[in-house]
């Protein structure tokens, strides 16, 4: 603007000027040279004025298009404005430089809480989902797809119903983009193979743009113990109550009279004592079954156990009751081998094999032991019986605690139901499987695979 009014000045003082060399030339009979001074002049000022403007707007351009490349690079830009330019811009130019760098800091910050936010979600065991006002997403992690089986990783802008089509799911989401309240809630989701879940939905942002994330934290194992504990706690109740009942009556009937009765009460204390005998074992089990849900790692290294060697001492525990159920217990096939694992623990594995299988077994019948390597890693170790043999349809349930198949019978003979749930949760603590096979009214085979030493 000081340049613009430094000629404007200019130009009004060469206009006297002007007038002076052109006054002669305005007497009568001298127009023609007062007009070709008149054109020169004018000429001479219009070539001055455009030299001056396009000089001017070359300098202008030029630094307005430096300022207007470098604002348009930021944040990347790394480089300094050079200050060779108009002094009107070198202000200018020194502000967006300062400008420029805070920028740099502010995005720089901004990328690292980013990278680590995005880090540490995707870190997350738990499931995290973000969607906008029409539920679609904006953030998905990797646990939350493999939830689902879905693909990784899940593009931003893809609709919820894509993702996974869960009713359940979506209402929360919906509750919390309408009402703008955080939302708890513990479901099952059938599309993430049944597993259970406890969901927490916040609202994301602000109205009217508000979003929502919700946390999904796998709650199926707690669900399993909830269930498993309420199960336990019934079932044993109800095997506790069977012979404290009997043995509180049959010890009323003792002391109502019945100590006189040469003919019963022998009967009835005989009675008593093998329904003690009956709790006792349940108590047993029960401290067995504590001890291997409250340390189902034991606190030193699995030691080499010679297989044969166990046989022999859980066979010398069983053989007393298997003589006087007229039992024969026989080895066949037995070799000398080794498993990695725990001598006592699997010594208690086969005991409860051999017991279940003298006590369900027929006079006169027959308990087969064989062990081996199955391959080069396994130790197999198989017990057979023909006893009265399983159903079918209860295969698949005789290593659940306190199951039984034939409960009269298991209660005559003074089973518990947790023989077999020992059984399975001692070989599979030393990382080997136990299975069952069985023909109804022939006998049954389980069959321990544990690995070799």
């Amino acid at each position: 603007m000081a340049k613009f009014i430094g000629a404007w000045c200019l130009l009004m003082l060469s206009a006297p000027l002007a007038m002076l060399w052109l006054w002669p030339n305005f007497n009568p009979g001298a127009t023609t040279n007062a007009i070709v001074k008149l054109c020169v002049l004018l000429g001479f000022v219009c070539a001055a004025a455009l030299a001056f403007t396009y000089s001017l707007e070359r300098k202008w351009s030029r630094s307005a298009r430096r300022l207007e490349d470098f604002a348009s690079a930021l944040p990347a830009i790394q480089t300094d404005l050079p200050d060779d330019g108009l002094a009107e811009l070198r202000s200018l130019s020194r502000a967006m430089q300062a400008m420029s760098g805070r920028i740099r800091q502010v995005v720089e910050r901004a990328g690292l809480e980013s990278s680590r936010r995005e880090t540490i979600l995707a870190c997350m065991a738990e499931g995290v989902l973000a969607v906008d006002t029409s539920l679609k997403v904006i953030f998905c992690n990797d646990a939350f797809a493999r939830a689902f089986d879905s693909r990784t990783p899940v593009m931003q802008g893809r609709p919820l119903y894509e993702l996974v089509r869960e009713p359940l799911l979506r209402e929360v989401l919906e509750r919390v983009l309408q009402t703008g309240n955080a939302e708890k809630d513990r479901f099952q989701l059938p599309s993430a193979a049944g597993r259970w879940f406890e969901a927490r939905a916040l609202p994301l942002g602000e109205n009217p743009r508000r979003g929502a994330v919700i946390v999904l934290h796998d709650v199926t194992d707690i669900h399993r113990q909830e269930e498993v504990r309420k199960d336990f706690v019934a079932d044993v109740s109800h095997e506790l109550r069977t012979p404290l009942a009997a043995i509180r009556g049959y010890a009323e009937t003792l002391l109502d009279g019945a100590l006189e009765d040469q003919a019963n009460n022998r009967k009835f204390v005989e009675i008593i004592a093998s329904h003690a005998i009956r709790l006792n074992n349940i108590a047993s089990d029960l401290l067995v079954i504590s001890e291997l849900d409250s340390n189902p790692s034991l606190p030193w290294p699995p030691e080499r156990v010679p297989v044969l060697e166990v046989i022999d001492s859980a066979t010398h525990t069983v053989q007393e009751a298997a003589a006087t159920r007229g039992v024969h217990l026989k080895r066949v096939n037995c070799t000398e081998c080794s498993a990695t694992g725990y001598r006592f623990r699997l010594e208690q594995a086969i005991v409860n094999l051999l017991d279940n299988a003298v006590k369900f077994n027929r006079p006169d019948g027959e308990v087969t032991i064989e062990c081996g390597y199955a391959n080069e890693d396994r130790v197999q170790v198989s017990i057979s019986d023909t006893g009265i043999g399983i159903p079918s349809e209860d295969l698949k349930r005789i290593f659940d605690r306190f199951y039984r198949v034939d409960r009269a019978r298991s209660r005559g003979t003074g089973g518990t139901g947790l023989g077999l749930a020992i059984v399975k949760e001692v070989v599979e603590g030393m990382g080997g499987s136990v299975s069952a096979e069985s023909q109804l009214g022939r006998g049954s085979k389980f069959t321990i695979l544990l690995q070799a030493a």
